[in-house]
């Protein structure tokens, strides 16, 4: 296929004679008189790479460099100049510039150039879609499980990676919805395409259209400069819409026209753009039930509800927690360079008997802390900090020496954060001075820090 070049010149004749050799070397032209030409080219279609001369009237090639930074990043430049100016080019290549030709041109060196400019923007889209590739793999690996539910979600992400259908994930918080979502897309046919992924519930309601959409320079008060929206930032990709369900209906109509269509209209604009998108939607509220409220549309549930996947808590599949825990300690003993292998008995008696209500996420916390404060290889019950104060249960503690040992804990802990100042680590237990001096009295904890002796205690 053959390379399409934009040539930026404001010598006509320069410029058309160039234009024709390079059509005769097989490269598809495009001609612009100067910056602002170019860039309205650019917005209305991709190039291979942009030959542009420096000066020109009305937008110089400086400026129309800097827009197609912003615009297209990945696009090479190669920027032409006299000779009188080569600080000018020098310039350029600081600014992003992948090269630069003098004047008088020299059509071979020209070519030369160029051939070696996309030689290096292939090798560098390559590399890309190696890693994105290899990250794909990391992706399912890090999908950890040996449940029944757990191997047919498994079953389901290698079935969904090989279609573009819109996908539905239900699941409460911390289950993994956006790391399904991520394996969905890595693994599948548009791999080296976008993955965006959009909080949806930080997104002001009077803003919905111009994110998703874009916005054209002046659309509204502080537009300064056109910006693409996550619709047509994931074109061609996947578009991550994590809790949809906090989308106001005014919202989730303006999603619904533009899955129906497959064309958004940036704020401001008139022109539609297509946009070829798979919806993979996320959220831990009951969609059904928010229709029959009236809270949600039921045609937009339709059409994200192509492929429903539902996420069990982690305290539904207490048989993946050992090959979760153990996959985090290898993951944080390699990030913190120790050697933490394995948990003793009843450290995991306490994670298994523990609730989970941040399923997923909250375990992997937990063992990030326990990593960073445990001295040896193994992991003990005093290591352990959960966020809700839970977990000593069958332990063999009854619930009020379960919560003084963790009480304990916690303000060992606040001592060390804080160089042993009482002042400061009653600050932060939000006690009186006294009271905390009361409590190391009863606990006996010492009240000088050289006296501290024992194993270190986990992060509350």
């Amino acid at each position: 296929m053959p390379k399409t070049i934009l040539l930026v010149e404001d010598e006509e004749m320069l410029r058309e004679s160039l234009a024709e050799l390079l059509a005769e070397r097989g490269f598809q032209v495009l001609q612009a008189p100067n910056g602002k030409v170019a860039y309205e080219t650019m917005l209305a279609r991709p190039v291979d790479l942009v030959l542009s001369d420096i000066r020109m009237p009305e937008m110089d090639g400086m400026a129309l460099l800097a827009r197609l930074r912003e615009l297209a990043p990945e696009t090479p430049v190669i920027m032409i100049t006299a000779y009188g100016t080569v600080e000018s080019a020098v310039q350029a290549l600081r600014a992003g510039a992948s090269d630069y030709l003098l004047k008088p041109v020299q059509f071979d060196d020209m070519l030369l150039k160029m051939q070696h400019v996309l030689d290096h923007h292939e090798v560098l889209r390559a590399s890309r879609v190696m890693i994105e590739q290899m990250s794909a793999q990391s992706v399912i690996h890090n999908l950890v499980g040996r449940s029944a539910s757990m191997l047919r979600l498994l079953d389901m992400v290698q079935k969904l990676s090989a279609v573009k259908s819109n996908v539905l994930i239900m699941g409460e918080s911390g289950t993994g919805k956006e790391l399904f979502a991520r394996a969905i897309h890595y693994n599948g046919v548009a791999r080296d395409k976008p993955f965006v992924p959009v909080n949806c519930g930080a997104i002001p309601e009077n803003l919905v259209e111009s994110e998703l959409f874009g916005y054209q320079r002046g659309a509204f008060t502080g537009a300064h400069r056109d910006r693409v929206g996550y619709f047509e930032a994931a074109d061609g990709g996947t578009l991550f819409l994590d809790e949809i369900s906090s989308f106001p209906l005014p919202a989730q109509s303006a999603v619904l026209r533009a899955l129906d269509s497959k064309v958004i209209v940036p704020v401001g604009d008139t022109r539609p753009r297509a946009v070829d998108v798979r919806i993979i939607a996320a959220s831990n509220r009951n969609l059904e039930e928010m229709v029959a409220a009236g809270e949600f549309r039921e045609d937009l549930l339709y059409r994200l509800n192509v492929v429903k996947m539902e996420l069990p808590p982690l305290r539904h599949r207490k048989e993946d927690i050992p090959l979760l825990v153990h996959h985090f300690l290898a993951k944080f003993s390699v990030q913190m360079n120790k050697q933490v292998t394995t948990t003793s008995n009843a450290a995991m008696r306490m994670l298994l008997s523990y609730a989970w209500p941040g399923n997923v996420r909250e375990l992997e916390n937990v063992i990030e802390r326990s990593v960073i404060f445990v001295e040896g290889s193994e992991v003990d019950v005093q290591h352990l900090a959960f966020a809700s104060g839970q977990g000593a249960a069958e332990t063999g503690e009854s619930l009020k020496d379960a919560l003084r040992e963790f009480e304990r804990q916690l303000i060992l802990c606040s001592l060390r954060k804080h160089a042993y100042n009482k002042v400061e680590t009653a600050k932060t237990l939000q006690i009186g001075v006294s009271s905390l001096y009361r409590k190391m009295e009863e606990m006996g904890i010492p009240t000088d820090e050289e006296a501290l002796q024992g194993p270190e205690v986990a992060a509350p």
